[in-house]
Protein backbone atom coordinates (compact mmCIF):
# COMPACT_ATOMS: atom_id res chain seq x y z
CA UNK A 1 0.00 0.00 0.00
CA UNK A 2 1.09 3.57 -0.57
CA UNK A 3 -0.41 7.04 -0.71
CA UNK A 4 -0.23 9.70 -3.42
CA UNK A 5 2.48 12.24 -2.59
CA UNK A 6 3.72 15.64 -3.68
CA UNK A 7 7.52 15.96 -3.66
CA UNK A 8 8.55 19.57 -2.94
CA UNK A 9 12.09 20.76 -3.68
CA UNK A 10 13.10 24.29 -2.61
CA UNK A 11 16.08 25.41 -4.69
CA UNK A 12 18.24 28.54 -4.54
CA UNK A 13 21.13 28.66 -7.05
CA UNK A 14 21.40 24.89 -7.20
CA UNK A 15 22.92 24.35 -10.66
CA UNK A 16 25.40 21.51 -10.25
CA UNK A 17 23.32 19.93 -7.48
CA UNK A 18 19.70 19.83 -8.60
CA UNK A 19 20.64 17.70 -11.61
CA UNK A 20 21.73 14.86 -9.32
CA UNK A 21 18.65 15.35 -7.15
CA UNK A 22 16.28 15.07 -10.13
CA UNK A 23 18.18 12.20 -11.73
CA UNK A 24 17.87 10.25 -8.49
CA UNK A 25 14.12 10.89 -8.35
CA UNK A 26 13.80 9.71 -11.96
CA UNK A 27 15.58 6.51 -10.95
CA UNK A 28 13.14 5.94 -8.07
CA UNK A 29 11.14 2.74 -7.88
CA UNK A 30 7.51 2.91 -9.06
CA UNK A 31 4.87 3.80 -6.48
CA UNK A 32 1.37 2.40 -6.36
CA UNK A 33 -0.26 5.85 -6.24
CA UNK A 34 0.32 9.18 -7.96
CA UNK A 35 3.47 11.23 -7.45
CA UNK A 36 4.07 14.82 -8.52
CA UNK A 37 7.28 16.82 -8.26
CA UNK A 38 7.40 20.58 -7.62
CA UNK A 39 10.65 22.56 -7.80
CA UNK A 40 10.45 25.96 -6.12
CA UNK A 41 13.35 27.95 -7.56
CA UNK A 42 13.59 31.00 -5.32
CA UNK A 43 15.66 34.14 -5.77
CA UNK A 44 17.97 32.36 -8.22
CA UNK A 45 20.65 34.21 -10.16
CA UNK A 46 21.67 31.09 -12.05
CA UNK A 47 19.81 28.70 -14.38
CA UNK A 48 18.24 26.52 -11.69
CA UNK A 49 14.69 26.99 -12.99
CA UNK A 50 15.65 26.37 -16.61
CA UNK A 51 17.66 23.28 -15.71
CA UNK A 52 14.73 21.89 -13.74
CA UNK A 53 12.29 22.60 -16.60
CA UNK A 54 14.55 20.57 -18.86
CA UNK A 55 13.55 17.45 -16.93
CA UNK A 56 9.80 17.92 -17.50
CA UNK A 57 9.47 15.49 -20.42
CA UNK A 58 11.43 12.75 -18.65
CA UNK A 59 9.28 13.07 -15.53
CA UNK A 60 6.15 13.06 -17.69
CA UNK A 61 7.36 9.80 -19.22
CA UNK A 62 7.70 8.36 -15.73
CA UNK A 63 4.15 9.46 -14.92
CA UNK A 64 5.34 11.96 -12.32
CA UNK A 65 4.35 15.45 -13.55
CA UNK A 66 6.96 18.13 -12.85
CA UNK A 67 6.09 21.75 -12.06
CA UNK A 68 8.75 24.45 -11.73
CA UNK A 69 7.99 27.69 -9.87
CA UNK A 70 10.37 30.54 -10.64
CA UNK A 71 9.99 32.77 -7.58
CA UNK A 72 11.62 36.19 -7.59
CA UNK A 73 11.86 36.33 -3.81
CA UNK A 74 14.55 34.23 -2.19
CA UNK A 75 13.95 32.34 1.05
CA UNK A 76 13.34 28.69 1.83
CA UNK A 77 10.23 29.16 3.95
CA UNK A 78 8.51 31.27 1.32
CA UNK A 79 9.43 28.67 -1.28
CA UNK A 80 8.00 25.87 0.85
CA UNK A 81 4.76 27.78 1.31
CA UNK A 82 4.52 28.48 -2.43
CA UNK A 83 4.96 24.79 -3.19
CA UNK A 84 2.43 23.77 -0.57
CA UNK A 85 -0.15 26.12 -2.06
CA UNK A 86 -0.16 24.32 -5.42
CA UNK A 87 0.52 20.76 -4.24
CA UNK A 88 -2.23 18.40 -5.34
CA UNK A 89 -1.71 15.65 -2.79
CA UNK A 90 -2.17 15.81 0.96
CA UNK A 91 0.96 13.79 1.73
CA UNK A 92 4.18 15.76 1.23
CA UNK A 93 7.82 14.75 0.81
CA UNK A 94 10.18 17.71 1.25
CA UNK A 95 13.61 17.21 -0.36
CA UNK A 96 16.55 19.61 -0.33
CA UNK A 97 17.88 20.26 -3.83
CA UNK A 98 21.37 18.97 -2.98
CA UNK A 99 20.11 15.63 -1.65
CA UNK A 100 20.29 12.36 -3.59
CA UNK A 101 17.67 9.76 -2.69
CA UNK A 102 18.19 6.04 -3.11
CA UNK A 103 15.87 4.26 -5.57
CA UNK A 104 13.53 2.82 -2.96
CA UNK A 105 13.19 5.82 -0.63
CA UNK A 106 10.17 7.55 -2.22
CA UNK A 107 8.18 4.30 -2.37
CA UNK A 108 9.05 3.46 1.25
CA UNK A 109 8.04 6.93 2.43
CA UNK A 110 4.77 6.75 0.48
CA UNK A 111 4.02 3.41 2.15
CA UNK A 112 4.82 4.76 5.63
CA UNK A 113 2.52 7.73 5.07
CA UNK A 114 -0.44 5.52 4.13
CA UNK A 115 -2.37 5.92 7.36
CA UNK A 116 -5.13 8.13 8.72
CA UNK A 117 -3.11 8.88 11.87
CA UNK A 118 -0.68 11.84 11.77
CA UNK A 119 2.74 10.59 10.73
CA UNK A 120 6.21 11.91 10.00
CA UNK A 121 8.83 9.89 8.11
CA UNK A 122 12.33 10.12 6.73
CA UNK A 123 15.07 7.82 5.50
CA UNK A 124 18.47 6.71 6.74
CA UNK A 125 20.94 9.54 6.06
CA UNK A 126 24.38 9.02 4.58
CA UNK A 127 26.56 12.06 5.24
CA UNK A 128 28.67 12.76 2.15
CA UNK A 129 31.93 14.71 2.36
CA UNK A 130 34.33 14.71 -0.55
CA UNK A 131 36.82 17.54 -0.96
CA UNK A 132 37.97 18.56 2.52
CA UNK A 133 39.96 16.17 4.70
CA UNK A 134 38.83 18.09 7.79
CA UNK A 135 35.17 17.72 6.82
CA UNK A 136 35.60 14.00 6.13
CA UNK A 137 37.01 13.45 9.62
CA UNK A 138 34.36 15.67 11.21
CA UNK A 139 31.54 14.01 9.25
CA UNK A 140 32.75 10.55 10.25
CA UNK A 141 32.30 11.40 13.92
CA UNK A 142 29.14 13.51 13.46
CA UNK A 143 27.38 10.72 11.56
CA UNK A 144 27.77 8.46 14.61
CA UNK A 145 26.11 10.85 17.04
CA UNK A 146 22.86 9.50 18.54
CA UNK A 147 20.95 12.23 16.67
CA UNK A 148 21.97 10.59 13.40
CA UNK A 149 22.00 6.92 14.36
CA UNK A 150 18.80 6.82 16.41
CA UNK A 151 15.38 8.27 15.87
CA UNK A 152 14.36 10.05 12.67
CA UNK A 153 16.50 13.20 12.23
CA UNK A 154 15.08 14.19 8.83
CA UNK A 155 17.75 16.69 7.76
CA UNK A 156 17.62 16.96 3.98
CA UNK A 157 14.49 14.83 3.58
CA UNK A 158 11.32 14.67 5.65
CA UNK A 159 7.78 13.62 4.84
CA UNK A 160 4.34 13.97 6.41
CA UNK A 161 0.97 12.55 5.55
CA UNK A 162 -2.18 14.64 5.07
CA UNK A 163 -3.19 14.39 8.73
CA UNK A 164 0.32 15.33 9.80
CA UNK A 165 0.49 18.34 7.49
CA UNK A 166 -2.53 19.77 9.31
CA UNK A 167 -0.34 20.20 12.40
CA UNK A 168 0.70 23.65 11.14
CA UNK A 169 -0.44 26.19 8.56
CA UNK A 170 2.19 28.12 6.62
CA UNK A 171 5.81 27.44 7.40
CA UNK A 172 6.91 30.10 9.90
CA UNK A 173 9.76 32.50 9.14
CA UNK A 174 12.43 30.57 11.02
CA UNK A 175 15.75 28.96 10.15
CA UNK A 176 15.23 25.30 10.93
CA UNK A 177 12.26 23.95 9.01
CA UNK A 178 13.31 20.35 9.64
CA UNK A 179 13.52 20.84 13.42
CA UNK A 180 10.16 22.60 13.52
CA UNK A 181 8.41 19.86 11.53
CA UNK A 182 10.11 16.95 13.31
CA UNK A 183 9.20 18.28 16.75
CA UNK A 184 5.60 18.78 15.63
CA UNK A 185 5.33 14.99 16.03
CA UNK A 186 5.92 12.76 19.02
CA UNK A 187 8.71 10.16 18.81
CA UNK A 188 6.05 7.46 18.36
CA UNK A 189 4.65 9.33 15.35
CA UNK A 190 8.06 9.52 13.65
CA UNK A 191 9.05 6.61 11.41
CA UNK A 192 12.36 5.83 9.73
CA UNK A 193 12.48 4.07 6.38
CA UNK A 194 15.28 1.59 5.74
CA UNK A 195 16.12 3.27 2.43
CA UNK A 196 18.94 5.80 2.42
CA UNK A 197 19.63 9.25 1.04
CA UNK A 198 22.89 11.16 0.63
CA UNK A 199 23.20 14.55 2.29
CA UNK A 200 26.31 16.65 1.52
CA UNK A 201 28.20 18.28 4.36
CA UNK A 202 29.85 21.63 3.73
CA UNK A 203 33.58 21.52 3.01
CA UNK A 204 36.20 23.13 5.28
CA UNK A 205 36.47 24.10 8.93
CA UNK A 206 35.45 27.77 8.67
CA UNK A 207 32.27 27.00 6.65
CA UNK A 208 31.48 24.17 9.08
CA UNK A 209 31.68 26.58 11.99
CA UNK A 210 29.36 29.06 10.27
CA UNK A 211 26.81 26.41 9.38
CA UNK A 212 26.98 24.69 12.79
CA UNK A 213 26.42 28.10 14.43
CA UNK A 214 23.41 28.67 12.16
CA UNK A 215 22.04 25.23 13.04
CA UNK A 216 22.37 25.99 16.75
CA UNK A 217 20.63 29.35 16.28
CA UNK A 218 17.83 27.58 14.41
CA UNK A 219 17.29 25.03 17.17
CA UNK A 220 17.35 27.73 19.86
CA UNK A 221 14.82 29.70 17.81
CA UNK A 222 12.41 26.76 17.77
CA UNK A 223 12.88 26.24 21.51
CA UNK A 224 12.18 29.91 22.22
CA UNK A 225 9.23 30.44 19.86
CA UNK A 226 7.61 27.00 20.17
CA UNK A 227 8.48 25.73 23.67
CA UNK A 228 5.50 23.35 23.61
CA UNK A 229 7.21 21.39 20.83
CA UNK A 230 10.37 20.71 22.80
CA UNK A 231 8.69 17.93 24.76
CA UNK A 232 8.91 15.90 21.52
CA UNK A 233 12.70 16.13 21.42
CA UNK A 234 14.41 12.72 21.34
CA UNK A 235 16.06 11.78 24.63
CA UNK A 236 19.54 10.26 24.47
CA UNK A 237 18.97 6.54 23.75
CA UNK A 238 19.97 4.21 26.56
CA UNK A 239 21.95 2.00 24.18
CA UNK A 240 23.93 4.89 22.69
CA UNK A 241 27.66 4.76 23.54
CA UNK A 242 28.75 7.59 25.86
CA UNK A 243 30.73 10.42 24.31
CA UNK A 244 34.02 9.31 25.86
CA UNK A 245 33.73 5.88 24.24
CA UNK A 246 33.07 7.42 20.85
CA UNK A 247 36.02 9.75 21.39
CA UNK A 248 38.33 6.81 22.15
CA UNK A 249 37.14 4.97 19.06
CA UNK A 250 37.78 7.97 16.81
CA UNK A 251 40.17 10.47 18.45
CA UNK A 252 40.72 12.45 15.25
CA UNK A 253 37.00 12.70 14.56
CA UNK A 254 36.30 13.79 18.13
CA UNK A 255 39.06 16.41 17.94
CA UNK A 256 37.54 17.87 14.76
CA UNK A 257 34.05 17.80 16.26
CA UNK A 258 35.20 19.42 19.51
CA UNK A 259 37.18 22.09 17.65
CA UNK A 260 34.12 23.13 15.65
CA UNK A 261 31.93 23.05 18.77
CA UNK A 262 34.36 25.36 20.58
CA UNK A 263 34.75 27.71 17.61
CA UNK A 264 30.97 28.08 17.38
CA UNK A 265 30.99 29.75 20.79
CA UNK A 266 33.50 32.44 19.82
CA UNK A 267 32.28 35.98 18.94
CA UNK A 268 30.83 36.04 15.46
CA UNK A 269 29.02 38.09 12.86
CA UNK A 270 25.23 38.17 12.93
CA UNK A 271 25.38 37.25 9.24
CA UNK A 272 26.12 33.67 10.32
CA UNK A 273 22.39 33.36 10.88
CA UNK A 274 22.04 33.18 7.11
CA UNK A 275 24.98 30.86 6.35
CA UNK A 276 24.01 28.21 3.83
CA UNK A 277 24.27 24.49 4.47
CA UNK A 278 27.10 24.09 2.00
Amino acid sequence: MSVACSILIPAHNEVGYIEQCLEALLASDPCGKGIEVIVMANGCTDATADVARGYASRFAGKGWPLTVLDLAQGGKMGALNAGDRIARHGARIYVDADVTVSPSLVAELAALLDTEEPRYASGAPIVAAAGSAFTRVYARFWAKLPFCTHGVPGFGVFAVNAAGRKRWGDFPDIISDDTFVRLSFTPDERHRAKATYQWPMIEGMAPLVRVRRRQDIGVDEVKAQYPHLWKNHDPVPQDAPPLWQRALRDPAGFAAYALVALAVRLPHSTQDRWARGR
